[in-house]
């Protein structure tokens, strides 16, 4: 049983693209190693943006210097 985690920043990720996250990582296990699409789990977590840093800064900060 497959199982994928997808961890992304919560910043308005509709569930229309949360579904086409999930359809993709799974039909990519099904096409490169033949799994079993019914048996295949997706997890996606959403994490704070204080809590997801790049280069030793938090996303948060990183995001109102990029505006």
């Amino acid at each position: 049983m497959p199982y994928v985690n997808i961890k992304i920043t919560n910043e308005g990720v509709t569930p229309e693209q949360k579904r086409r996250l999930i359809e993709g990582a799974t039909q990519l296990l099904v096409d490169v190693l033949n799994k079993n699409p019914k048996t295949t789990v997706v997890v996606i977590d959403e994490v704070e943006t204080d809590n997801w840093g790049i280069g030793g800064v938090p996303v948060t900060e990183l995001r109102k210097t990029a505006k």
